[in-house]
């Protein structure tokens, strides 16, 4: 079964979820702000994540339902992108850049790092469900690599001490 069906299947399984009051009325708003629907797909992604704590098959199914686009085509841009919060992640989503600039200035040091504190892989989340870890393509900070991402905020030129006060200080 590929990733989309999984997803897809879990939405009819999932109990399903609709946007507030209040996130309709964002959306709409939203609308007015667009050309038509598909191109305002990335904010109304950014109100789910807010509205459902993380985007699953039962949130893909709604923004799909909201819409009038295909659960398909939204997972499709969903899934292309890392910035969004997806269901089941960690409180603190960490995301360690590894291309190549971030590669040559430490990226993997970094990784490694929170690899052996944490006790995850990239891809997984603590178990107290506190943090996950991605490793992700261009951050955009190549001048200021390592850089990692925690949730909306940049941590760059990182050394593992810093790292490892920047871990403190979300505990």
């Amino acid at each position: 079964m590929s990733a989309f069906q999984e997803i897809t299947q879990a939405a009819r399984e999932d109990e399903r979820v609709e946007f507030s009051a209040e996130a309709k009325k964002k959306i709409e708003w939203i609308y007015t702000r667009y050309p038509n629907r598909e191109a305002a797909l990335l904010p109304v992604l950014r109100v789910a994540e807010k509205e459902f704590d993380g985007i699953g098959a039962a949130a893909i199914d709604c923004i799909a339902r909201e819409m009038g686009l295909s659960p398909g085509y939204i997972y499709g841009v969903f899934t292309f992108y890392t910035h969004y919060k997806r269901a089941g992640e960690g409180k603190y989503v960490l995301q360690v850049c590894a291309t190549l600039p971030c590669a040559l200035r430490g990226c993997r040091d970094v990784v490694h790092h929170l690899e052996d504190k944490l006790g995850i892989k990239p891809g997984e989340t603590t178990e107290d469900g506190k943090f996950t870890l991605k490793k992700v393509e261009c951050l955009a900070s190549c001048d200021t690599a390592p850089v990692v991402q925690i949730n909306d905020d940049y941590h760059e030129n990182l050394t593992l001490e810093d790292l490892d006060k920047l871990l403190e200080s979300f505990e």
